[in-house]
Order: structure tokens, then sequence, then C-alpha cells
């Protein structure tokens, strides 16, 4: 309509900046994150109690460590889906509350088989946390602060996984492996009943939906006192060209070669990272590391992720793709250091494993948020959801690859696993190429970005 008064949303966010509204955004997502992740990484520190208590061999861990890999294989697609459907706000709070369900009723598991598959189904719920975390923060910042903000968050996610490990340390000896399961279910049922109260709602989600616009205008007053909506003002959002919440546009507007090129960063990444993550406490273990300090390298990998994906929030704002495909590069020899340390002492040990996770995890961060930058507010959940679920075929292939080579000499384990690196330092640098040519040809493409 000729004159109709219009809220320019992206402008408004970058006039007014890191305030109250974006800090409490970040301290929920930290809290989910932490959930996440822990839900992530307590199988890996059940797993040398599994194989005592239920007399198993360690290479059939390889099925239940992959398992929740299955799950979010498809469940960061359905949740994706749901999060530009219905929000995101909707789809973290239905996601939380599945995981949590199973992964409490996983403490009550009797064999491999029974295990196995509750954590597929709390997988699926865990594969729709990492999307709607980068969408809700990336879609709330300013244009300055977009990816940095989503890289915080999603860079508390290791250290999640360092809880489950220190939970494991600490828990394990005295109360038994279900333990970690009991705490990894009741907390993420805890914070989803919370969240329907607490969370906040994307606002770009809201700009695209005329049944949010009342608590849109609440939400712009709330951040701004002085501002004042036009009576039947249109919200939009200036720099980003929308399309349809629909898998096929992934491809269009110049990235039918990019798209799929990330989905191989991210299975690149994730196989290394799995493997890292679910095999290190029980390789450690074989090669007569005491269960506790194993559980602390795997503890150290962990939280080498969180201070490095914030570390390096700065530079992954800047460069972006080309500062993942350097940090592919480096991931090559820390990663395969790791088995040499492990059998010379435990401080070394300890600081191989705490860089390997500073780079590996760094980039993972960083791919969670760059990767899905390059998709508009419509698109983004479901962008992202689409990469961290084809990604999870390497996530899955990880411990399953593990299992298979399980028996080599440890040092020599950890060099083959470097290998995914040096696969994704070169796709990732093509990626690069191709991202720049694209915004060098379409210059307005960044403005969203």
């Amino acid at each position: 309509m000729a004159g109709e008064a219009e809220v320019q949303v992206s402008h408004f966010l970058d006039e007014h900046g890191v305030g109250a509204f974006q800090i409490k955004l970040i301290a929920w997502s930290v809290l989910i994150a932490f959930i996440d992740g822990y839900d992530i990484g307590a199988i890996a520190f059940a797993a040398p109690s599994l194989i005592k208590e239920w007399h198993v061999a360690p290479k059939e861990l390889g099925l239940v460590l992959s398992a929740s890999n299955f799950g979010v294989l498809f469940g960061s697609q359905i949740f994706g889906w749901i999060g530009d459907r219905y929000g995101r706000k909707t789809a973290l709070i239905a996601a939380n509350l599945l995981f949590g369900i199973f992964t409490f009723i996983a403490a009550y598991s009797t064999n491999l088989t029974e295990l196995s598959w509750l954590r597929f189904i709390a997988g699926l719920g865990i594969g729709g946390v990492i999307p709607n975390i980068v969408a809700i923060n990336a879609e709330s910042a300013p244009r300055n602060r977009r990816a940095t903000l989503a890289i915080i968050a999603t860079g508390m996610v290791p250290l999640g996984g360092a809880l489950a490990g220190f939970a494991s340390a600490a828990l394990v000896p005295t109360y038994g492996w279900q333990i970690l399961f009991y705490i990894g279910g009741v907390a993420p049922i805890v914070f989803a009943l919370a969240a329907i109260y607490g969370l906040p709602e994307s606002i770009k989600f809201m700009t695209l939906h005329e049944r949010h616009r009342e608590k849109m205008e609440a939400l712009l007053k709330a951040i701004r006192p002085d501002f004042t909506v036009p009576p039947n003002a249109r919200f939009v959002i200036e720099d980003e060209k929308q399309a349809p919440s629909n898998p096929i546009y992934l491809f269009g507007n110049g990235l039918a070669a990019i798209t799929p090129l990330t989905w191989l960063i991210f299975a690149c990444n994730l196989m290394g990272y799995f493997f890292l993550i679910s095999w290190t406490p029980t390789l450690m273990g074989a090669a007569h590391v005491p269960p506790a300090t194993a559980a602390l390298a795997g503890a150290a990998l962990q939280v080498g992720g969180t201070v490095g994906a914030l570390i390096l929030c700065w530079w992954l704002q800047r460069a972006r793709f080309l500062a993942i495909a350097i940090l592919f590069v480096i991931a090559v020899p820390v990663v395969s250091s790791i088995g040499y340390a492990g059998l010379s002492s435990t401080a070394a040990l300890l600081t191989a494993t705490f860089f390997a996770g500073a780079i590996v995890l760094g980039i993972q961060s960083g791919i969670n948020v760059v990767g899905a930058m390059i998709y508009p507010t419509s698109l983004r959940a479901n962008g992202s959801g689409w990469q961290l679920g084809i990604g999870r075929f390497g996530a899955i292939a990880g411990p399953l690859v593990g299992a298979f080579f399980v028996g080599l000499p440890v040092p020599e384990l950890y060099m083959w696993s470097a290998i995914p690196f040096a696969v994704g330092a070169v796709v990732t640098f093509i990626v690069y190429r191709l991202v720049s040519a694209r915004l060098k040809a379409r210059p307005e493409l960044a403005q969203g970005q």
C-alpha cells in the first residue's frame, strides 16, 4: 500500500547494538548448549563402565556410540523445518523434551540393543538444538555481531560435554553409569518447562509472521522504550531476500554447489570429532591410562573446544570460510599427536587433547554458524538442519570406523583419524572461493550476513 509505514528490523537492531535482550537470549542459549553438549558426550563416558558391567568387547560399542547420530541425521532436519515454520522457541522446547525423556529412560537399559534404540530417539531431539540456537541468536543481533553471538552460544556445547566427563570421574565410581543419564534426562525437561515462560523468540522470525505482531511490538518497545511503532506499520527484513521454507531453495541463488559442499565440510569435521569424543576414553584405557585420567582427557577435548570457540569467534566473524580452512590444516598435526601423548605422560595427554578440542570444536562452532549465515531467515534453521543432518553421516562413520580399526597401535589410530581434517581443509577452501565469487557478483547478498 502506497505510503504504508515500514519498520526496518535489521536497521533497528544495528542502531541499538547488543543490549539486555541479546544478553538474556545468550544466557538462555548457553544453558541450552550446556545441556545439549552433556547429552551428546554422556554415552562416551559411560562406555568403559558398560564394557565391564555388560561384559562386551570394545568393538561392540560402535553402534551404541553412533546411535544418537542416526537420530540427529533426521532430527536436525525435522526440527530445522519446525523452527522455520513454527518458531525457534517452539522447536527448542520440543527438542529438549524429546531428548530429555528418552535420555532418562536410557538409564534403565539392560543391553546394547535397548540403549541403542533409546539413544537414537534421543538423538532426534538433540539434532534440533544447534540449528535453532544458531538461528535465534543470529536473527536477534546487530549485523556486526550476528556470527559472534551465535558462535559464543554454540561454543558452549563442548563445555557441556566436558561436564559429562567431570560427572563421570566424580560420580560413576559411586553411583554407576546410570547417573550420567539421570542427570542428562532431568536437566533438559526442567529447561523446556522453564523456557515456555522465559525464552524469547527470534526477532526476525516474528517479523515474517503476522501472528506474532503483538509480541513483536512489545519486544521492540522493551529494547528501545523511546521507540514507537507507527500504526499498522509493516515489519521488514530489508537486507535479506526471503525464499519459501522448502529445502529445494537451499540450492537457489547461486548456492547449487555451495550447499552440498558445506554438507561435506560438516561430514569431514564431525567424522573426526566423533571419533575423538567417542573413542578417546576407551582407547586411553587400552593404552593403560588410568580410568580417571582417560575421563579427564575426554573432558579436556570438550573444554578446549569451548575455549577455542570463544577465542576464535572474532576471527571467524571476519574471515569465515577462510579461517575455517586454515583451522582444518592446523588440526591435522594436532590430532595426530594425541596417540603419542597418551603414551608419554598425563600432562602431555591433557595438553594434546585440550588443543585438539580447541581446533576441532572451534571449527565445528564456526561452521555451525558461518554455514547457516549463507541462508536468509526464512531458510536459516532449515539450511542449518540439513548441514548438520547430512553431516551426521560423518558423525556416524567416525565411531563405526573407529570400532573397525580398534586393535591397531593407539598412535597409528590417531594418525589415521586426522585424514578427515585434511579433506575438510581442501573442501572448505573451495567453498571460500565460491562464496567470495558469489558475493563479488552479487554484493547485496553480503548485507544479510
